[in-house]
């Protein structure tokens, strides 16, 4: 509908140009005004101009063109279509030559070879804007077509990344409950309790482009408590949030690879190198970031999901709008990443 409306308004302002233009040549001629003369400039030669115009927009260009790729038809057709106009206008001129064979604004005369030449060109300049518009328009509808594609497939894409991030981290998670209910922990009830508050999370509230800030906050810290439960000897890690956390908005289930893989592949259980969690948001950037002593114990088989998923979430939904920055040295591990939001 909105297509439509948008070609609707194209068409008409082109026409009122030419009437416009028409009426100026109208007033502006020094000649003697006929009525006689102008019904058949206006009505009749204008019926003529309209034609050869929606001929070819509604019916060469589509069949000729677009459709049947016939270049060298659609040029015998194009010139055929001038040549009629033309000579049907000059043969009614020529029926009517004391209206229609004087110059306007002249006591001149055509004769038949420029007159015919003449209205050539006018039939000419019709088909030709008629192409103009036909190709502006359709050039627009393929882009606009285009962009609509692009954007089902970025969230097409971003939908599968979604759903790889799920299922991992819930098969994580479930292992960990697996091992306390094993061991028969007292703990079992928590941890089902907070991976149940987690998963509302996903299933429910994560079903947006964004989140507000918050609340993604309130899923790491339920994440965090929820990995808590499992160490014996305490995990610890330090959170620290600043700036204005409750204000922003960004991308659901964006953060929580990198706090994941600090679990998987770092040393929590050290008072003395405790994970280090950083959240510092404004009204232009959020700056997050995560630092981890390295274990080389804790090896996952199945690593490398998380971290390029996140990575190519980024890449669809802030291209050109965040930097992440991993360093990989001999005894941490450091994840920073800066988003303009």
């Amino acid at each position: 509908m909105k297509e439509n409306k948008g070609v609707l308004i194209l068409h008409s302002i082109f026409w009122a140009i030419i009437l416009v233009g028409a009426g100026v040549i109208l007033i502006t001629s020094t000649s003697q005004v006929t009525v006689k003369r102008e019904l058949i400039s206006f009505g009749v030669f204008g019926i003529l101009n309209v034609s050869v115009f929606y001929i070819n927009y509604i019916f060469l260009i589509p069949e000729l063109i677009k459709k049947r790729k016939k270049y060298w038809l659609y040029v015998i057709a194009f010139f055929l279509m001038i040549g009629i106009a033309a000579l049907v206008k000059t043969i009614i001129a020529v029926l009517n030559p004391a209206d229609m064979m004087i110059v306007r604004g002249h006591s001149s005369e055509y004769n038949v070879n420029e007159y015919f030449i003449g209205k050539a060109f006018v039939g000419g300049f019709f088909i030709i804007s008629s192409c103009i518009i036909k190709f502006t328009i359709d050039w627009f509808s393929s882009e606009r077509i285009q962009r609509n594609l692009e954007s089902e497939r970025r969230e097409m894409e971003l939908q599968f990344l979604k759903s790889q991030l799920n299922p991992h981290f819930l098969f994580n998670s479930l292992n960990n409950i697996y091992s306390l209910a094993y061991q028969k922990s007292d703990k079992t009830a928590d941890a089902i309790m907070k991976l149940s508050e987690i998963m509302r999370y996903m299933i429910y509230e994560s079903n947006t482009p964004t989140v507000s800030l918050s609340k993604e906050v309130d899923y790491l810290t339920n994440y965090i408590e929820l990995q808590k439960i499992r160490f014996k000897d305490g995990a610890f890690i330090e959170l620290t949030l600043n700036g204005e956390i409750d204000d922003q908005k960004i991308v659901p289930l964006m953060l929580i690879s990198f706090v994941e893989n600090a679990f998987k592949h770092g040393v929590v259980n050290d008072p003395a190198e405790p994970v280090k969690i950083n959240i510092i948001a404004n009204q232009k950037i959020l700056h997050f970031s995560v630092i981890n002593k390295k274990s080389h114990l804790n090896k996952d088989a199945q690593g490398g999901v998380g971290l390029t998923n996140v990575e190519r979430r980024l890449q669809l939904v802030y291209p050109d709008r965040y930097k992440l920055n991993v360093v990989n040295s001999a005894t941490h591990y450091t994840c920073e990443l800066m988003i303009d939001i």
